[in-house]
């Protein structure tokens, strides 16, 4: 043992490390007219980083909720679509972040993309999917995947590992890989319509790029630089 304060070694004290961002800016006029082009020609920046190993999962967004009393909570999800009118990400509907939602339908997400100095975050409100675009994504995805939906009870409290993996193997016997399996009555999509959607770019002295849509009445969307 060691009476040494681990915080003296600075890699691994948090106050220590430092990371300067070289990339290019981010300027008014380069913007895209509208965000969801503007987040298709940064996803695909992402995307691309990713075949190459520089981001995992460009997909991953931190999905923030909170409760009729305000009380917030975070969790990373994977969005599964964007288009013109948003983002929609696939969750059960018994969850802790589904149940804030029907309560409050405000929500923040956040794509953290470290390794490109990039970040983008969007506020707006979120709504269920269609029953029919559900089953249509629900089809798509791998055959555990689909049992997995049915086995856990998200967010609930649980005895064991045991009683998981128990309830996944029955839904194996049940639903055998060239089995249909149904979709969950308790499981589906929200859409997120964004108010606004924050392009950040980290730039050297911490002297960042924030460019920041806002959702206009007209349909139109107003550009404004927020101070880093």
């Amino acid at each position: 043992m060691t009476d040494r304060d681990p915080l003296l070694d600075p890699a691994i004290d948090p106050a220590a490390m430092r990371k300067q961002y070289r990339a290019e800016g981010l300027a008014e006029q380069d913007l895209a007219a509208h965000p969801m082009d503007q987040f298709a020609r940064w996803f695909e920046d992402a995307a691309r980083a990713a075949l190459h190993g520089t981001i995992y999962e460009p997909n991953a967004m931190v999905v923030s909720t909170a409760d009729a009393a305000g009380r917030p909570s975070s969790r990373t999800v994977l969005m599964k679509q964007f288009d013109t009118e948003g983002f929609v990400f696939y969750t059960n509907y018994d969850s802790r972040k589904a149940r804030d939602l029907a309560e409050n339908p405000h929500i923040a997400l956040l794509f953290p993309w470290h390794p490109l100095a990039r970040q983008v975050i969007v506020t707006g409100t979120a709504h269920r999917t269609g029953r029919d675009e559900t089953a249509a994504y629900f089809r798509t995805r791998p055959h555990g995947s689909q049992l997995g939906a049915w086995a856990s009870a998200q967010s609930s409290v649980i005895a064991s590992r045991t009683e998981l993996d128990t309830a996944y193997a029955d839904l194996q016997s049940r639903y055998p890989e060239d089995e249909q399996v149904p979709v969950p009555p308790h499981w589906g999509g929200f859409r997120i319509t964004p108010a606004t959607i924050e392009f950040w770019q980290g730039r050297e002295n911490r002297l960042h790029d924030r460019l920041r849509y806002i959702a206009q009445p007209t349909g139109r969307w107003r550009v404004e630089r927020l101070a880093p």
